[in-house]
């Protein structure tokens, strides 16, 4: 079942890796530590962001580009 939905910040890291498996690919290549983190399920993308030092905005645009292309 295909859906429209894009992720958002606000989603479970967990959540969008599961949901769209390619977006391992963008957590691996912004150095972020959250994938097979069992935090993954209780943090929200701009939470893991804030975290890592990452820039939301860059990242989750990065994670629609990724799920656009899945």
């Amino acid at each position: 079942m295909k859906s429209n939905a894009l992720p958002t910040a606000d989603m479970m890291v967990d959540d969008v890796m599961r949901r769209w498996p390619l977006a391992i690919g963008v957590f691996l290549d912004f150095r972020m530590l959250c994938v097979g983190c069992p935090i993954g399920a209780f943090h929200s993308i701009e939470e893991a962001c804030g975290e890592h030092g990452v820039d939301t905005d860059v990242f989750v645009s990065k994670l629609m580009d990724t799920a656009r292309a899945a």
